[in-house]
């Protein structure tokens, strides 16, 4: 039996160094093995890549230090010191190594001794012995290397921006963009070379694997900040629940523009919820086309239809709809179109999604075009520019010509790219015409006249000549949504964004005649609550279009218009008079002035009236509709198809902006109405939104 002391003495005797001798016979048999191994066998052997030992070391110092696995040199040090101890016994004591993970090294002939092999080692040739000198220096290099002091590495580019803020993102993304990914760095990665030391696997999600294996930047001290995001949305707050007693008059713009919905269903479709404030409820209803009763002849611009029914989410509450229909004018009766397209073109739309897509959505809608309509090309970008002369659509190819010839660069001076796209407009002005500005960019002004307030009167001037404007946005991390929303409110027209080619096709050729064709302008509506039956109510949406009560009989306030065979809804949740859900206290001397000498129409839970303007007239038209028993439908699921998915398309965007409202109102309910309303669906919108609604379960769970 073997003593204990013995055994601690043996342990604690310092491993000798191996002699030179010992060394080269070594190698020698390795390198035999190894050559003779590339040779015969069809198994691999050695790593998985086929590294030697040198190339091994190498490649494990590589990814510690210059792959920016560690952040700081502190802490790669740390690291580093441990695994170059083990690189390094293992490089002088000729012990087989264990890379971890799938790389498994297997045995090889150096390890034992080789069948009828002699027992000497013969004489080294010229050419060997200069091979096993550079292979030595090769080692004790990778062995220095791995415990000398950690250095910055050299710049590359500039990937591994937003790591943290990334990989949150695309644990929820199928397949996140490279842009997204890469959070401000090239969306082209450069392949590797052939050879070069690649980033192992690293558990996690498909985002990771990608940062991992783009090339670092700066210092290995400093961690790069991810890409600013630019974009600019305005704040606002959800309506509030109003007393009838105390405030019973609601008065806001109606509003087309959809461009909400396309920002909501990017942020989804890229594995986030949307930002509240992107989140327009009205325009996500708004979006989609409905059925909706329209008027028989075009000298009545629109109809309206008012119904109220239960509402889904609260059974002490009741939704009163609204919903508009403009007439839908024919092909052969829309008038000539005069037509500006103002383009940016500056260096912030130098991406995929900016000016490629900005060009492909205008090609279509050149195609879109009859051959007398004209269209025009101004650029902006530092200095305004002329691309293209008025031109008649039937020398399409000298249009298309110059779309195709854009190119990105320069700062943006929006002021004088606007103004010039209104000299154009005026120099081919139609007559009882479509005369419209299109301004697509991504809504960087930087030069000029930058302030929105500015901007908007300038907006406001031009409007009066008859030259309306439209706003379609395009890209992300510099969108000016609130500047877009500014300009084209008060440019008579209507603001788009344009995230794919398919919404671009949407926007300009299947809602082309809604979105160039004007059937009114400043159309306003005003509801009035009669207190003897409504206690409480809330506008859903609306909140960036509300006016003032006095702004409704002011021809001199703008306000929005509804294009040919457009149609647009707006919601209100109301509380009948004595139904228990009310949230406001009741008003202490306030019945007695109510019931004094009574109330006119009593039976009647509202009067609305909607107001708007001919086309090429300034002085407004008056529409009333009293709401009475007669518009109640008595149960939600009698309700028209359209109803009910508009319904499910109000209570989608207040769920995703958080709203008490809808709080314990699941998406799996929302859901359900929306797949039992689908209805005909020619376009595949409403399938799509169903496919969103499950994207945004899946992110914000089923709350």
């Amino acid at each position: 039996m073997v003593d204990d002391n013995e055994l601690n003495r043996l342990r604690d005797i310092a491993t000798p160094a191996p002699g030179t001798d010992a060394k080269t016979r070594a190698f020698e048999a390795a390198m035999r093995a190894y050559d003779l191994d590339e040779k015969t066998s069809p198994a691999a052997q050695g790593s998985a890549n086929g590294l030697r030992l040198t190339e091994r070391a190498q490649k494990l110092g590589s990814e510690i230090m210059q792959k920016k696995l560690f952040a700081t040199p502190a802490i790669a040090g740390l690291v580093a010191l441990p695994i170059a101890g083990y690189a390094t016994i293992y490089l002088l004591q000729e012990q087989p190594f264990y890379s971890g993970g799938d790389e498994k090294i297997t045995e090889t002939l150096a390890d034992k001794p080789v069948a009828n092999a002699p027992p000497t080692v013969r004489p080294l040739t010229v050419a060997e012995a200069d091979n096993r000198k550079k292979a030595d220096a090769e080692s004790r290099d990778a062995a220095e290397a791995l415990v000398a002091p950690a250095s910055p590495p050299k710049p590359e580019s500039n990937a591994m921006g937003g790591l943290v803020q990334q990989d949150m993102l695309a644990r929820n993304a199928p397949e996140p963009s490279p842009r997204e990914a890469l959070a401000g760095g090239s969306s082209t990665a450069a392949p590797a070379a052939d050879g070069a030391a690649r980033v192992g696997r690293v558990p996690g999600t498909v985002a990771q694997s990608k940062l991992m294996a783009q090339p670092s930047t700066g210092p290995a001290d400093q961690v790069p900040l991810p890409e600013q995001n630019r974009d600019r949305i305005e704040d606002f707050k959800t309506n509030p629940v109003r007393a009838a007693l105390e405030d019973p008059v609601s008065t806001f713009s109606i509003d087309v523009d959809t461009a909400s919905y396309s920002f909501v269903r990017r942020s989804l479709k890229e594995g986030f919820l949307p930002q509240a404030d992107t989140v327009r409820v009205e325009e996500m209803i708004n979006y989609f086309p409905y059925d909706w009763k329209g008027p028989e002849t075009a000298s009545t611009p629109f109809n309206s239809t008012v119904s109220v029914m239960p509402t889904p989410w609260n059974g002490h509450t009741r939704l009163m709809h609204v919903a508009i229909k403009g007439f839908d004018a024919k092909p052969a009766e829309q008038p000539k179109a005069n037509l500006v397209f103002l383009i940016d073109v500056s260096g912030s739309m130098n991406e995929q999604d900016k000016l490629p897509l900005l060009q492909s959505a205008f090609r279509l809608l050149v195609n879109k075009l009859k051959p007398d309509d004209t269209v025009s090309i101004v650029t902006y970008a530092g200095d305004a520019g002329t691309v293209l002369e008025p031109t008649k659509v039937s020398e399409k190819d000298k249009i298309l010509n110059a779309i195709d010839t854009l190119a990105p660069g320069g700062s943006t001076a929006g002021e004088a790219g606007i103004k010039e796209a209104y000299r154009l407009a005026q120099k081919s002005f139609v007559d009882d015409g479509i005369n419209r500005v299109m301004l697509a960019t991504d809504g960087d002004f930087n030069v000029g006249q930058t302030d929105d307030d500015d901007l908007k009167r300038l907006i406001e001037k031009e409007r009066k000549t008859g030259v309306f404007l439209s706003v379609f946005g395009f890209g992300r991390g510099n969108l000016n949504d609130q500047m877009m929303q500014t300009i084209a409110q008060n440019g008579n027209g209507t603001a788009a964004y344009i995230d794919t080619l398919a919404e671009a096709e949407k926007v300009l050729v299947e809602d082309a005649s809604s979105t160039l064709f004007t059937i009114a302008k400043d159309v306003k509506i005003q509801v009035e609550f009669n207190p003897q039956k409504v206690s409480e109510y809330r506008l859903i949406g609306y909140e960036t279009r509300a006016l003032n009560r006095e702004d409704f009989n002011n021809d001199r306030v703008d306000a929005g218009e509804i294009g040919s065979g457009h149609s647009v809804t707006a919601i209100y949740e109301i509380t009948p008079k004595g139904n228990g859900g009310e949230q406001i206290d009741p008003l202490r001397y306030g019945q007695a002035a109510v019931n004094n000498g009574g109330v006119a129409n009593a039976d009647e839970y509202a009067f609305v009236k909607i107001r708007y303007k001919l086309p090429n007239e300034d002085a407004s038209k008056l529409i009333t509709t009293p709401v009475t028993s007669a518009n109640e439908v008595a149960d939600f699921d009698l309700a028209s198809t359209d109803q009910r998915f508009s319904i499910a398309v109000a209570a989608f965007g207040q769920k995703l902006r958080d709203e008490d409202a809808t709080a314990k109102f699941g998406y799996d309910k929302i859901m359900e109405i929306a797949t039992a309303a689908r209805g005909a669906d020619p376009f595949g919108y409403r399938s799509e939104f169903l496919s969103l609604m499950r994207l945004a379960s899946a992110l914000g769970g089923n709350r």
